[in-house]
């Protein structure tokens, strides 16, 4: 992928080295017993949050103020200035698309983090990869999960990088759209299977959005070298949910799916790549996904 020389982003937090926190919980007030003490070290440990903080909240005294988030200068490694450089290239793509549209596209944050780190979506750990939180409109990303990528999926490639970025973008654009609170407000009222069925289509609209970012960033800055769409396909492919639940459990629940098969990501970033219209890529309304 040709990224060396072009625009990096100015909208990306790091806060790895700091030591991470909690998202805010409320309990009732009252005074506290040795059971509440007990349910106080409980959620300590299942929260990630330090019993000092949990007792101070069940006591009535609120949740305590969260030091100001201060936007410290990334680090200057490649890995970092890679980051940056995508991010950069989706805020040109996406910015050019929604002018064409009438509007503006509010770039989001990109936060990286190592372990965990507070958001409001409550706190964000490594383990669950990289997301992103409508209420912030923030990306976060711990950069071992590329590590990862390689080690546990074999994916390699710095467009298979690029491809986890810009999925993460593209549920950014979902949320500037409306259609994550609209999916979020009707699953709500369905059944767990039906509410995965709701994500399901979400999560392939990201995809095609990714796609898309990637046929307006190659028509305009010729970023993609040979073979750098087969290694992002294998990454759609490596993270399909039937894919990942053979891995784990030796066998599939299509009813439980949240992120679609390997099969249909890879049809849907397809989609987007070709087309490079974000009118191709309504999952929501498409008969087959």
């Amino acid at each position: 992928m040709r990224w060396e020389g072009n625009r990096e982003s100015d909208n990306v937090e790091d806060r790895r080295g700091d030591s991470g926190g909690g998202g805010g919980f409320s309990f009732g007030g009252g005074s506290l017993g040795i059971g509440g003490v007990v349910v106080a070290l409980v959620l300590s440990y299942v929260l990630g949050v330090s019993p000092s903080t949990i007792l101070g909240l069940m006591s009535g005294g609120g949740a305590p103020q969260q030091q100001a988030q201060t936007r410290a200068t990334p680090a200057n490694d490649e890995t970092t200035r890679f980051v940056r450089t995508v991010l950069a290239d989706t805020e040109d793509v996406w910015g050019n698309l929604f002018r064409q549209q009438g509007e503006t596209y509010a770039q989001p944050t990109l936060v990286l983090f190592s372990g965990r780190t507070p958001t409001a979506c409550g706190t964000g750990q490594s383990a669950t990869g990289p997301f992103y939180c409508p209420p912030d409109q923030r990306v976060y990303i711990d950069l071992d999960f590329f590590k990862l990528m390689q080690q546990r999926f074999h994916v390699t490639g710095e467009f298979a990088q690029a491809y986890v970025i810009a999925h993460e973008i593209g549920h950014h654009v979902q949320n500037l759209m409306g259609l994550s609170d609209k999916v979020h407000a009707a699953q709500q009222r369905l059944s767990e299977a039906e509410g995965n069925a709701l994500s399901v289509k979400l999560e392939l609209q990201a995809d095609c959005f990714a796609g898309v970012w990637a046929f307006h960033a190659n028509r305009s800055r010729q970023i993609l070298e040979q073979g750098d769409v087969e290694t992002a396909l294998s990454a759609a492919t490596a993270i399909g949910d039937d894919a990942l639940q053979r891995q784990s459990q030796g066998y599939v629940v299509p009813d439980s799916f949240t992120h679609g098969t390997s099969a249909q990501r890879v049809r849907w970033f397809r989609r987007g790549i070709d087309s490079g219209e974000i009118a191709q890529c309504d999952t929501f309304s498409a008969r087959q996904l």
